[in-house]
């Protein structure tokens, strides 16, 4: 067996650089590099490797552990998970630093290959500098932290375990099913350890992705479903875009006259102007949408979790309706009592529809009604959009403003706060896949790495972050890669002086308002009401070395848009709006906890309403 003698790092890098991913025909290669940062945990090994051997690996440097593994999560999303980048720290502070962002993609079932340096395996430097001693078990470094976050988790502790341990990593990563974040923690002394590792390990190697079929007993019982429904509706998730299945859903409505609601994940499966297409659902949606969810006798979800905002904590449909749930991940297709189909969206959806059209069903959905819904849907947004107010910026209008003027392939990415749920509602989409939002786990701080990992991906369009200033000020640092990499992004930042999506959830829920606005202590009450914090983020981008505009009028957005199209550098413009002139709920309930003994009148009755709804909600 013929042999080559490298470093278990160096093995790694070139093994990586061997995998490739194949679906439907099309080969693509999986891995395209590595965002990084160097610490004493991995500089002298996986750093040594990148800088000396001959790969075809590009390797990134991050400002922030958590912001660069966002940015190969957003990379990954708009690759339709077919392409990623790994992301390697030192041990200790550096790794810890990716925990939530591995959360992030394995929530949103996207895969990213995390290489956090470890302690020493050998135990003679012990403990060394960032190492996290447990005196009850010392085999437990700050690396076990992602084990609950990982949907593969090892550490290689001899350079040979690698062959092992590679593979299965890949069998992850590239399962549809099974995908999310996968983690090999590698202690920085067997990084630089030597191994006669066999040639045929760094074979190219193609992953084949299959779509799994339908089974015969599943396309059964789907079809008897959906033949004895008169009002069925469609969800489209996440799914439907990382099968391929954009077409599919749009001729499977078509078809057989049922409206399509979008998730967060699956918005840009239909442009807004298809006749099917209702918008958005659940908590974020739109009244087309829940009404005609509220009234369907059958709903047929398609590539999405079910989680509590698509389904209105489990009261957006009526309590004893049938579901239909088209899924690759098991644990998706039962949710809320499911009649589940284990299958590939675009090979399930053209399977039924084959059945039905040999049937002859047709819904009984009135294509007349459901213009009329989208029509007075439609009449609502352009009301939003044309808002004023005589005291600045209204968040809606300027949202309609940044929609009606960017172009039609343009993305748009956005994650937490009250901005998904006016871009989940009101943004007319005009491109598929130029919606990018990660809303599986309202991730603060993903916006503006999250643009850097869209412009990866896809160079040839235009790339917004959209964010609010809470998330901003939490996490901005790959701005500056987006400098360094030369990636123009352009970062629309709405500043409405703090955290006014909670702000206004706790009002809704009978509290006045604490402690989320940004605002100066008030030395008399002790308590945050004092005068708003103002922050100028226009000159903290241009401190960074970015572009910036200033923006107070329609006019200076116009003007600032404009410009900003033709600026060759990532571009930050500051919109100061009013607080509280985002949307509003839509016939729709979103489950949180309220205090059930409280001194406050307002929130005893929040309690009770709360209950009222809990007892309509389906206890699956």
């Amino acid at each position: 067996m013929e042999t080559i003698r490298l470093t278990m790092a160096q093995a790694l890098l070139h093994f990586l650089d061997q995998q490739y991913v194949e679906v439907d025909g099309q080969e693509y290669k999986f891995v395209h590099g590595v965002m990084g940062i160097f610490g004493h945990g991995n500089v002298t090994g996986i750093g040594e490797a990148l800088e000396d051997e001959e790969l075809d690996l590009t390797y990134i440097q991050g400002h922030n552990e958590q912001g660069m593994v966002h940015a190969a999560a957003a990379f990954a999303k708009q690759k339709n998970r077919l392409g990623i980048y790994a992301c390697t720290t030192s041990i200790g502070p550096g790794a810890l630093n990716m925990v939530t962002a591995a959360a992030t993609a394995t929530v949103n079932r996207v895969p990213v290959l995390l290489l956090p340096g470890d302690n020493f395996a050998c135990r003679q430097p012990d403990p060394v500098l960032q190492q996290l001693e447990v005196p009850s078990d010392y085999t437990v470094s700050a690396n076990d932290a992602f084990r609950p976050v990982s949907r593969y988790f090892d550490r290689i502790v001899r350079p040979e375990q690698l062959m092992t341990a590679a593979v299965q990593a890949m069998r992850v990563l590239v399962d549809p099913a099974d995908t999310g974040a996968v983690t090999l923690a590698l202690p920085q002394d067997v990084q630089t350890e030597a191994y006669d590792y066999p040639v045929s390990f760094f074979q190219k190697r193609v992953h084949h992705i299959e779509r799994r079929p339908i089974a015969a007993g599943a396309l059964t019982r789907a079809v008897e479903a959906i033949r004895s429904a008169k009002r069925p509706l469609l969800i489209a998730g996440g799914g439907v875009h990382y099968s391929l299945a954009t077409d599919a859903l749009a001729g499977f409505a078509e078809s057989f006259g049922i409206p399509v609601a979008e998730t967060q994940a699956g918005k840009s499966a239909l442009l807004w102007e298809h006749p099917w297409n209702v918008g958005a659902i659940g908590v974020t949606g739109s009244l087309a949408a829940n009404r005609l969810a509220r009234e369907a006798d059958l709903v047929i979800a398609v590539g999405t979790r079910l989680a509590d905002f698509t389904t209105a904590s489990k009261t957006a449909f009526a309590a004893d309706v049938p579901l239909i749930s088209i899924n690759v991940q098991a644990m998706d297709a039962v949710k809320m009592d499911a009649i589940p189909v284990l299958a590939d969206a675009r090979e399930a959806l053209t399977a039924i529809a084959e059945q039905l059209q040999n049937s002859g069903y047709h819904s009984a959905h009135a294509e007349a009604d459901i213009r009329a819904g989208r029509q007075a849907w439609n009449d609502e947004i352009d009301r939003l959009y044309g808002l004023t107010h005589d005291d600045g910026l209204v968040q809606t209008t300027v949202i309609g403003e940044i929609n009606n003027t960017l172009a039609e392939d343009a993305v748009i990415v956005a994650a937490a706060g009250g901005l998904p749920g006016d871009l989940h509602r009101l943004w007319r989409v005009n491109a598929v896949r130029s919606y990018h939002m990660e809303y599986g786990f309202s991730c603060m701080g993903y916006e503006v790495a999250g643009a850097f990992g869209v412009k990866l991906a896809d160079p040839a369009r235009d790339v917004y972050a959209l964010v609010g200033d809470g998330s901003y000020l939490m996490l901005h640092s790959e701005l500056v890669t987006s400098l360094q990499e030369g990636q123009k992004i352009t970062i629309i930042l709405l500043d409405n002086s703090g955290y006014q999506c909670i702000h206004n959830l706790q009002r809704g829920h009978g509290s006045n308002g604490f402690g989320n606005e940004l605002r100066y202590r008030d030395q008399s009450s002790g308590r945050l009401t004092g005068a708003y914090v103002p922050i100028d983020f226009a000159k903290h981008a241009e401190s960074l070395g970015c572009k910036s505009y200033r923006v107070k009028t329609i006019a200076e957005l116009q003007s600032a848009l404009a410009a900003a199209k033709e600026d060759t550098q990532s571009v930050l413009i500051d919109i100061k709006v009013l607080p509280d002139t985002g949307t509003g709920n839509y016939e729709s309930w979103w489950r949180v906890g309220v205090a059930e003994v409280s001194k406050n009148e307002k929130v005893q009755a929040a309690w009770t309403d709360a209950q009222t709804m809990i007892a309509k909600a389906s206890k699956y």
